[in-house]
């Protein structure tokens, strides 16, 4: 399933825009099927409001009841296909929608799709009408249950005192908030009716020359021909093929780098297919990389060099449109991550939308591609229904994400009870076959405080051991004192069982902006400060030894469900959810650009690194 891409022989039809709206507020929720919804206009049906299409519905009203509402929601809109495409193959594409997805095109169903935040699609010419107006209706359920990635699960309440008669709730098992709706664009998109329906690109080094090893899935008829041509980024061709398979030479070629002061990062090449059968030719542009990504014992390697991720986990969490696709937001985020001096982020806890992939590519900014997998905590969340989804959004996950240089590393899940015995199976399933998927990047999941390096089952399934720890904050709540000792020895235990690298992918303190108090306390931004100041200590100690990353818990604030353990979300981040930095960032931002350039800059905060200062630059030129 290639990202749409226009060329010569493609063209693509945004859907994006309102759409008409209307959730179905029946006891049951099931009125949309009963009443068919689907046949005619959502206004026939009864009153619609205008949605944005991509969007989280759930913020975008005054409405309480549509914030919280759990169950199928409605939208549809008309459209046009272009009498040109009549002879070609025509494909409807959601690039997401939470969580459970059907729809249909003139009143009957062209597909549906489980999960939310990766794309699905159908060829739909005998669906659509070339000559008049078309309507595409979508329904979409975010209720979660205890087989879904993430799980949940729906409550009751029966006691007629207490509650009205059909009363429910849904639980969740992670902490954010569950956006749902149209999530990412919908678009009609047209190819050949011969055409590229799949590419696979790894690449190696050897000496100064990047060898690109391919593979193109034809979806025509015997006796096609396939041509292959790579592009450098001035479109200068520097190699070229022939055939469905093969192996090709980039002479002195320039490698994709993360992010640095010192470097040109992120150096893209085009590789273009031509493919022709009959009268049809079909052309597709790929950008990738050259770069190769390995593990030692003690290291994470990019091209064959030490790599140390210092950078974020984040979310996709916006004021307004939720985590609906939003292309300022995405913009300020990079140029915020460029700020801090970030070289990576950890895609927490889903992944993210190709538009946010692409500028990683291109910006040079690493990727932990983590899959929908949070919240794994209860024992049928482990059943053979669950590990079979699992198993399913991982192959989606990595036929989407499989060609960016971008993504080094696949993690399968967030915090899961990797202690239960029943972990060990089902964790070793899923890390092996993604392995099984792709054998050029390691595989990591994100392992909890619930989970120890006594009683953990699945860590020894991965490449690189990630830990989230929080000591100081969910224990010995306020005790900066006592962080470096115990995160070192965590640390070192979690290395000697199992003589893995290590990255610790998540720590954190609460932090309300503005609040403040001298000597520190906690939820102020002295807390915040000081706290991971002590983190830094032991990351410096422990860096030229088994770790290889340190990722903050969070890059900015988010929304989360409510609850009294949360003041109107989630405050952890170093910046606030309108990206704005706290008092720590300045903290974060002088640590990073010193990892980043090796230089040894001064401290505003306490820390003495000595030798020369070298000031972060306070605008930043991509």
């Amino acid at each position: 399933m290639l990202y749409p891409r226009e060329s010569e022989s493609r063209q693509i039809n945004e859907l994006n825009g309102m759409w008409d709206f209307r959730a179905d507020m029946s006891p049951s929720r099931n009125m949309g099927f009963d009443k068919q919804w689907f046949a005619g206009r959502l206004r026939q049906s009864g009153p619609v409001i205008p949605m944005p299409v991509p969007s989280s519905f759930n913020d975008i009203t005054q409405d309480k009841q549509l914030r919280d509402f759990v169950g199928w929601v409605w939208y549809d809109r008309e459209f046009f296909v272009s009498s040109d495409w009549m002879n070609k193959r025509v494909v409807l594409r959601i690039d997401s929608a939470h969580y459970n997805t059907i729809v249909w095109i003139n009143s009957k169903q062209v597909m549906s799709h489980v999960g939310g935040h990766l794309p699905f699609e159908a060829q739909v010419n005998s669906y659509v009408n070339f000559k008049g107006p078309n309507l595409i209706t979508v329904a979409v359920n975010n209720t979660l249950t205890p087989t879904t990635l993430p799980p949940g699960t729906i409550k009751y309440q029966n006691d007629p005192n207490r509650y009205p008669p059909g009363y429910f709730v849904q639980n969740l098992q992670f902490d954010f908030f569950n956006y749902a709706g149209i999530h990412r664009s919908v678009r009609v998109y047209a190819t050949p009716n011969n055409y590229v329906d799949d590419i696979t690109i790894t690449t190696t080094v050897s000496g100064a020359n990047g060898m690109v090893n391919y593979t193109v899935v034809p979806a025509a008829a015997s006796g096609a021909t396939v041509a292959v041509v790579i592009e450098d980024a001035n479109g200068q061709q520097v190699a070229s093929g022939s055939g469905v398979s093969g192996k090709l030479t980039v002479s002195n070629a320039k490698l994709w780098w993360p992010y640095t002061m010192s470097s040109t990062p992120a150096y893209l090449y085009t590789f273009k297919v031509t493919l022709t059968s009959g009268s049809d030719t079909d052309i597709y542009r790929l950008p990738f990389g050259i770069r190769t990504v390995s593990v030692t014992s003690k290291q994470l390697l990019i091209n064959g060099k030490p790599f140390y991720c210092h950078g974020v986990a984040k979310h996709e969490d916006s004021d307004i449109r939720g985590k609906g696709l939003d292309f300022a937001l995405i913009a300020k985020d990079f140029n915020m991550l460029k700020w801090l001096g970030a070289n990576c982020f950890r895609t927490s806890h889903y992944p993210y939308a190709e538009e946010i992939l692409d500028q990683a590519d291109r910006q040079g900014v690493a990727i932990i591609d983590e899959s929908p997998g949070v919240g794994i905590t209860q024992d049928d969340n482990f059943s053979n229904a669950s590990l079979a989804h699992h198993l399913e959004v991982m192959e989606e996950l990595v036929r989407r994400d499989k060609n960016r240089p971008a993504v080094i590393i696949w993690s399968v899940a967030n915090e899961p009870a990797s202690n239960k015995p029943i972990a060990g199976p089902y964790f070793k399933s899923v890390i092996g076959h993604t392995r099984d998927l792709d054998l050029t990047r390691p595989i990591v999941f994100a392992i909890g405080g619930g989970s120890t390096f006594k009683t953990d089952k699945a860590a020894q399934y991965v490449d690189i051991v990630c830990v989230n720890q929080y000591y100081g904050w969910y224990s010995d709540t306020g005790h900066t004192e006592v962080i470096g000792l115990q995160l070192r020895h965590n640390l070192r235990s979690w290395y000697q069982k199992f003589g893995k690298p290590m990255i610790v992918t998540e720590y954190g303190a609460d932090t309300i902006p503005g609040l403040h108090r001298d000597p520190s306390f906690v939820f102020t931004e002295e807390y915040q400060r000081d706290f991971m100041g002590e983190y830094h200590k032991v990351f410096d100690q422990l860096r030229g030894d088994f770790l290889v990353g340190e990722m903050v818990w969070n890059f900015a604030d988010f929304l989360t469900d409510q609850g009294i353990t949360r003041v109107v979300g989630n405050k952890k981040g170093v910046l606030t959810r309108q990206r704005q930095p706290k008092a720590a960032a300045f903290l974060l931002r002088e640590r990073y650009y010193y990892l980043m350039n090796q230089t040894l800059p001064g401290s505003h905060y306490g820390y003495q690194y000595g030798g020369p200062k070298c000031q972060a630059p306070s605008v930043i030129i991509n």
